[in-house]
């Protein structure tokens, strides 16, 4: 559906996006998560081909779009669009969503049709007479979405579609969007500044940092298994540590970690013997007292350095030898009478821990 190929951007003397490439398949739904200014939202203009970009490759549909400029408006009616903040005109819900069928000069019996289906899809079959104006923040977005859906667009781009919404709208838009994925083969590119709505929604996530995307993977390589600390960090792992390969035995890898072995249960990157070792910190079993029967090949004994609330859940930070971050429930911490200066272990199987192959230098 979507070939890109070193697709660079540039807006007087900055260059936003820095030969980016990537392939989107049909009935996809690809996240794009990042940090604010990474060019997630210029990335998807180029790719719904509401700005050229100024080098590289791009093929929408089997059409090279740049040599073939002429058919841009062809394409773009196959395409949709759904920006952060709602586009709403001043007029009644049902003028709002019938509008792209009326430029595709759709009788007026199947704009009808079509319309009340898809407020009904999208919860806001009441207001269908009421000014689209006069309705809140989330169902002014669904109002949107529901005019970008009634057009059946085979790609649907979303930038930040619930970054301004209460739950219960986000919610209502994630569901949607994935069932037209479902039910009717839609393809979805999606940015997203929240990554468990990433975790939800997508099939696949791209991680775009600095104008370029870095790694493209399901959710659970982006985030248990990135491809270096870079991205390790922008996903939230607690835990991340250099090491040097000691062996592999028996499908375990034996890594010294300031003078801790750990086990590893995936092979050490090739031709490497200084690694970063990362783990979650929701991967980390704590205990109190005598160490418990376990399965898993690490279990280390500490002292608790730091206790903090990021609720639901309770941030504790162990000193190990080197510091061993977990998050726990607040009811566990409070049945453990988690608190500094606690003596427990800590355990961590060797499963849940990745090994990345970076120097120093390449961390950037």
């Amino acid at each position: 559906m979507i070939e890109a190929e070193n697709i660079t951007k540039v807006y007087g003397e900055m260059e936003v996006l820095h030969g980016v490439d990537l392939s989107v398949g049909e009935e996809d739904i690809l996240g794009i998560i990042g940090p604010s200014g990474s060019g997630k939202s210029t990335f998807l203009r180029v790719l719904d081909l509401i700005e050229p970009p100024d080098a590289g490759e791009l093929s929408i549909f089997d059409v090279d779009v740049v040599k073939h400029s002429d058919r841009v408006v062809e394409l773009r009616r196959r395409m949709g669009m759904l920006f952060q903040k709602p586009i709403v005109f001043n007029t009644s819900v049902h003028e709002n969503v019938a509008m792209g069928l009326k430029y595709r000069h759709v009788s007026k019996d199947e704009i009808d049709r079509s319309v009340k289906e898809m407020l009904e899809a999208v919860g806001l079959a009441r207001y269908i007479r009421s000014n689209a104006r006069n309705l809140s923040g989330g169902e002014q977005q669904r109002v949107s979405l529901a005019r970008v859906l009634v057009t059946e667009p085979e790609i649907l781009f979303l930038d930040e579609p619930t970054a301004n919404l209460d739950p219960k709208s986000a919610e209502t838009i994630e569901r949607l969007v994935m069932r037209m994925n479902r039910d009717r083969g839609m393809t979805v590119v999606m940015n997203t500044h929240d990554m468990l709505q990433g975790q939800r929604v997508a099939k696949r996530i791209g991680v775009m940092i600095g104008g370029d995307i870095l790694q493209v993977g399901s959710p659970r390589e982006i985030f248990y298994a990135p491809n270096s600390t870079r991205i390790a960090n922008f996903v939230g792992v607690d835990n991340i540590h250099d090491g040097k390969v000691l062996g592999r035995e028996h499908g375990i890898t034996s890594v010294e970690v300031a003078g801790t072995t750990l086990y590893v249960g995936e092979s050490p990157p090739k031709q490497r013997d200084r690694v970063k070792v990362i783990f979650r910190g929701e991967d980390v079993t704590i205990g109190v007292g005598e160490t418990a029967q376990t399965s898993a090949r690490n279990v280390l004994n500490g002292t608790i350095a730091e206790v903090s609330d990021v609720a639901p859940f309770v941030y504790v930070k162990v000193d190990c030898g080197f510091p061993v971050s977990a998050l726990v429930t607040m009811r566990s911490a409070e049945e453990m009478a988690l608190e500094e200066g606690t003596q427990v272990w800590a355990s961590i199987k060797a499963s849940t821990l990745h090994l990345i192959a970076e120097s120093e230098e390449s961390e950037g």
